[in-house]
């Protein structure tokens, strides 16, 4: 949706655009005079929150920067405390306006505590004073919330909760609740007297009904699709009007006739909790297994296709993906997005059509994407250079990634343009490698340095971006830990890391999606990479003192922890190879550091892993975990976990999924997992055991950022893509 100049409308929101004068992103303001020439508005600005809906200060904005609202638009949003949730309500255009359309009993859906409630509006109120004439009010909601069984759940007249616009998730027609009959809303009206009386005297009830003066214009693109009527199967995205009105979205895991029943049912996986589902049990017998409180049974004859997704029955799109819905441009390349906060995770980012939308074997490259900025903190600051000095291609790879941060959804146009931008035939068409475009990605996109300097035994020292296992079979056992591999690759390579990086990039001993060394791999959630740094003092394997030798050959040494780097100090080194299997054995001597004393303390060098990349018959898909603290936060990432419509005239539909029994099993001791049958873990936890690729992690206390040096290296190299 481009932008409409404010025109005779007299309030605004910033779209986008650096901070000038006072205005910045979501801010509401007023407008005070026009610039035509030179395209900008002066204007006043209404701060919200504790001050209410009087102005604060002036400033001017880029007119193509902003988007005209009426008043009643203003004040709805001017109760949205923070900017970037008013921007988000102003990106689902359908639900924007329906909100600004609610009548007192009109039944929505809330946000809360406790999940998603329904609730009837019963008053909006007006917040703040007006000290001038031109001031506003905000306006909020009293609604009464409603339980399962279409009772109100207070029984006496207490307050009714103030909720703001954003606070609403749906809007229910009244003539989508047949059953909700005119006899029961009055019955709720009686019961529930407007609460004037019961509120601080700065907030004054506002009838719904009067709109003389607020009247909402639709301001909007709207879209209609027909319904489409296909036979449902397992696997299909269907919507289900429950007795309140609601409508709820899920996936058909189960069809058939449960227990004594005579008709078809279906038992589907929704989107989001709700109250009395159950986790795949119906009538004391399971049918599928999902989350808590997300299996609902219902008869087939009441699902219909996901109306979100529809298409016509003779295959012709109805909605392409660049019109689901209509979404303002307001990234600026100038303001980078921060990670996602984990407050805000489940409600941005989790669910269908959410993450980046993959098309044309682009997979490789948004799963690689997602991995690396949706929540990586260290990856944070890699694109902060000034604009006017970066080739587009670094903008188009910002609008994404702050796309992605702020809205939770990048339209697959937004990636095939900055695969074009890459220059290659293969990269725009083809299926890549992800160690490929993240070369790539640092090295001529982002002008980064390598994130890796090995030094070998020939004293040489390399950069790289990735770290490549390479190993024998033999060496390792059935199902190793990542930090066994990279011990025993570094060691049998005789590589080590002459700093400590902030990014470490390890990709598997598996090569395209048909030779895998290892049929299961077990993520390392703390990678310790102490022993792993050039010239950095180590403690002895046996005693803790400081080490002065290291041994490859006791490393798989099955009566010394095998799989673990041996280090021994001169007194341990010559008792352990006392043993005549270990007397051929070669340590090599290392370099100590000639201030550090013998028996100091060794600090250990951990990185944190966040991401692990999968690849399964030529696709991939990713996980991240979003919080270094809580060990469940772990999200599973598709590009393609459906697909709307035919390959020729359809989209690709994302998903973000949660994935909290990957953290339950990765919780376990090393010597559980050693222990575990992967065929028997949850299916999501299966699929990283059998199918990873590359694993990353980031130092928690070294943020990667461009060094100084950088602007000449870009300067000087030629930036061509190949």
């Amino acid at each position: 949706m481009e932008p409409k100049a404010p025109g005779k409308e007299k309030f605004f929101i910033v779209l986008r655009g650096k901070s000038r004068k006072g205005f910045c992103r979501g801010c509401i303001g007023r407008v005070e005079s026009s610039d035509v020439q030179r395209g900008e508005i002066t204007g006043l600005m209404y701060p919200g929150g504790s001050h209410g809906g009087g102005t604060k200060s002036g400033g001017t904005v880029k007119r193509e920067d902003t988007y005209p609202l009426t008043r009643h638009q203003a004040q709805l949003l001017l109760f949205v405390s923070q900017a970037s949730k008013r921007l988000e309500l102003l990106c689902n255009p359908q639900l924007f306006s329906a909100i600004c359309e609610l009548s007192q009993n009109d039944l929505v859906v809330l946000k809360h505590k406790k999940g998603h409630l329904p609730g009837l509006v019963k008053n909006m109120m007006k917040i703040g004073k007006k000290e001038a004439k031109e001031d506003l009010f905000m306006l909020g909601f009293e609604v009464e919330l409603v339980d399962s069984d279409n009772n109100l759940t207070s029984k006496k007249p207490t307050p009714l909760p103030l909720f703001s616009a954003v606070d609403i998730v749906q809007v229910v027609p009244s003539s989508s609740v047949p059953f909700w009959k005119d006899s029961q809303r009055e019955s709720v009206s009686k019961k529930r007297g407007m609460s004037v009386n019961s509120t601080p005297p700065s907030v004054r009830s506002y009838s719904l009904k009067v709109k003389e003066d607020h009247t909402v214009q639709n301001v909007f693109h709207s879209q209609s699709s027909s319904p489409f009527h296909a036979p449902l199967e397992v696997g299909s995205m269907v919507e289900v009007v429950s007795n309140l009105g609601i409508t709820v979205y899920g996936v058909i895991q189960w069809l058939g006739v449960p227990g004594e029943k005579t008709d078809d049912w279906a038992g589907i996986e929704l989107d989001y909790d709700v109250n009395g589902c159950s986790d795949g049990i119906y009538g004391g017998q399971r049918y599928f297994t999902c989350k808590g409180n997300r299996a609902l049974f219902v008869p087939v004859t009441k699902c219909n296709a996901d109306s979100r997704f529809v298409y016509s029955s003779t295959g012709s799109e109805t909605s392409k993906p660049d019109n689901i819905p209509p979404v303002p441009q307001f990234e600026d390349p100038e303001e980078d997005a921060p990670p996602i906060p984990e407050s805000e995770v489940s409600s941005l980012l989790v669910g269908k059509m959410k993450g980046i939308q993959g098309h044309i074997n682009s997979c490789y490259l948004d799963a690689t994407l997602f991995s690396l900025f949706s929540s990586s903190v260290t990856l944070d600051n890699i694109c902060q250079k000034p604009a006017d000095t970066e080739q587009p291609i670094t903008c188009t790879l910002r609008n994404i990634v702050n796309r992605l941060r702020r809205q939770g959804f990048v339209p697959a146009d937004s990636v095939m343009n900055f695969r074009e931008q890459l220059g290659c035939d293969s990269f725009r068409t083809e299926e890549k490698d992800p160690e490929e475009f993240i070369t790539l990605l640092f090295q001529k996109v982002l002008c980064m340095e390598p994130l890796l300097k090995l030094r070998s035994k020939q004293e040489i020292s390399q950069g790289a971006y990735t770290f490549q296992i390479f190993l024998e079979k033999e060496q390792m056992g059935q199902m190793p830990t990542v930090q066994q591999l990279l011990d025993t690759s570094c060691l049998s390579g005789d590589l080590k890391f002459e700093a400590m990086p902030s990014c470490l990039i390890v990709q598997m001993p598996r090569f395209g999606n048909k030779y895998k060394m290892f049929s299961h791999i077990i993520p390392s959630t703390d990678l310790d990479i102490t022993d792993l740094l050039y010239n950095s003092p180590r403690e002895c394997f046996v005693c803790g003192h400081l080490a002065e030798y290291e041994c490859l050959q006791c490393l798989p040494d099955r009566r010394l922890q095998p799989g673990k780097i041996k280090q021994y100090c001169t007194t341990c080194k010559i008792q352990v190879h006392t043993l005549p299997s270990r007397q051929g054995h070669t340590p090599k001597t290392l370099a100590v550091p000639a201030d550090v004393a013998a028996d100091a303390p060794v600090p250990r060098h951990m990185m944190q892993l966040f991401a692990v990349l999968c690849i399964q018959t030529s696709h991939y898909v990713s996980f991240i975990k979003y919080s270094p603290d809580d060990p469940h936060s772990w999200l599973f990432f598709d590009s393609m976990a459906d697909r709307c419509g035919d390959d020729k005239s359809g989209y690709s539909i994302p998903e973000v999924q949660t994935c909290p029994e990957l953290g339950d099993f990765l919780s376990q001791s090393e010597e559980e997992l050693a222990r575990s049958n992967p065929s028997q873990a949850p299916e999501l936890v299966r699929r990283l055991l059998c199918d990873s690729y590359m694993f990353l992690y980031q130092s928690p206390t070294m943020p990667l950022s461009n060094p100084e040096n950088q602007e000449s290296l870009c300067e000087d190299e030629d930036t061509t893509f190949p």
